[in-house]
């Protein structure tokens, strides 16, 4: 059991206790994929939903109880971006401290990226990544190199990875520059109805930029990225999967001409799928201030009309997915000088709480809206059967509290790393408790 200063613990997974009957009772249940949305009782019983109803089934008189009374119960969250670090950078993350944190956060599963040390570009390594997830917090679905080390030359063998485990394919970091190569991805993925991750940048337009490049690049002196880095590659990845019929997801998008770019590429059924993190739909290039390194991302914050589109993709249904894009950094690489300092923040315990603060208050997103896009959609999109409350699914809940309005201090953080974007925002919002496989794994008090 791991507690911190705010009241909220982790409790271990031991698979050798037996599991226990759970009752989750008067909560508000919010299940899209059945169209639900009704105060009734979630019964839990082998791990599996066994019953949803207004009254309290009579055979779980004396099984453990969760009063939701005043809560929303929805299907476990699912963060299909994350940085886990492990293997080969233990000193920023690890399986085991980003899955509580992923579970802090009301996620009962998260997808890993492959950019590790060594990369995840083969069976052995993302075996290496399941077993070390096994008693862990929240599920982990490992994701794939497409190419191998991801140097962009030669595919690594989608085959045995997805045997192994893989559920899709990025070279997260850097784009496939090679459009041969991306092709031949494109074209290989289809055999696994696995999709690309696309990681959208060209490294010759965005070298040696820390931020994005417009008014506020210029006033404080910094070398910027421009928005064509990303909307280059984008269209580039769109018109390829265009071509192939084959599956790609454009991942944490940032323009207004990306956001048009996909939407216009669903019209025309292209398979393209996209997500956006909370940074992008609440701070701009201005919040970096002075020289805040905590605000460096890559792709980096853009400008308000930006960050309006993003909104906009969002509520209309462009953008399929809210991630985090988890990226911790040791104290060492963000306390620096913002040219030197490390791109990304850490996200997995405050998205939520951004999601709804800044669009479900705002009235932007309906709570079912938000339930897909951080559980039904990234699922179905890593062809998961998560994300429901069906009865016969797994016991994967997240209860969250709507009322709670808490400061975020980083000191609290299940994570290892601190290098939060909203380091003492005030939101309103958060997980109450997680129930992993039909097990509280988290719980928060007071």
């Amino acid at each position: 059991m791991i507690s911190n200063n705010a009241g909220a613990t982790i409790y271990p997974v031991d698979a050798s206790q037996p599991l226990p009957r759970l009752l989750v009772k008067h909560g508000r249940v919010i299940d899209p994929a059945n169209g639900v949305d009704d105060i009734l009782n979630v019964a839990i019983e082998n791990g599996a939903i066994v019953g949803v109803s207004r009254s309290e089934p009579a055979a779980f008189e004396g099984a453990q109880t969760i009063d939701a009374e005043g809560a929303w119960v929805v299907p476990g969250l699912m963060d299909m971006h994350v940085h886990l670090r492990e293997p080969g950078r233990e000193d920023k993350e690890t399986i085991a401290t980003g899955t509580r944190a992923a579970a802090a956060g009301g996620f009962t599963a998260v997808a890993c990226m492959p950019n590790t040390n060594p990369v995840l570009d083969e069976e052995s390594k993302i075996r290496y990544v399941l077993q070390r997830a096994e008693g862990c917090a929240s599920r982990v679905f490992p994701i794939g190199a497409i190419t191998k080390n991801s140097e962009g030359d030669e595919l690594a063998p989608f085959g045995e990875m997805a045997a192994a485990g893989a559920r899709a394919f990025s070279d997260d970091g850097v784009s496939v520059a090679k459009s041969n190569i991306m092709r031949n991805a494109l074209n290989y993925s289809k055999a696994f109805d696995a999709p690309i991750i696309c990681h959208c940048e060209d490294k010759v337009l965005s070298y040696r930029g820390h931020m994005n490049e417009g008014v506020v690049s210029t006033r404080l002196g910094i070398r910027g990225i421009p928005i064509i880095a990303e909307e280059i590659v984008t269209a580039r990845d769109i018109l390829m999967a265009e071509y192939t019929g084959a599956r790609i997801h454009i991942a944490h998008v940032s323009t207004a001409g990306c956001v048009r770019m996909i939407r216009d590429a669903k019209k025309r059924g292209v398979r393209v799928t996209a997500e956006t993190c909370p940074h992008y739909f609440t701070l701009i290039d201005a919040d970096v201030g002075m020289y805040d390194t905590n605000k460096k991302m890559n792709p980096p914050l853009r400008t308000d009309s930006d960050r309006s589109a993003v909104i906009e993709g969002l509520a209309d249904g462009t953008i399929d997915v809210i991630a985090s894009d988890h990226a911790p950094h040791v104290s060492e690489e963000k306390d620096v000088e913002f040219d030197a300092a490390a791109f990304g923040v850490v996200g997995l315990e405050t998205s939520l709480a951004a999601v709804l603060t800044c669009l479900v208050n705002k009235d932007i997103l309906m709570l079912a809206d938000v339930v897909e896009k951080m559980s039904l959609n990234p699922n179905r999109i890593l062809s998961l059967p998560g994300g429901t409350l069906s009865v016969g699914a797994v016991a994967d809940v997240t209860i969250i509290d709507p009322a709670a309005s808490w400061k975020v201090d980083s000191r609290n953080f299940f994570s290892k790393s601190r290098n939060t974007a909203f380091e003492g925002f005030q939101f309103k919002g958060l997980a109450r408790a997680t129930i992993l496989g039909g097990r509280l794994v988290f719980e928060r008090k007071g």
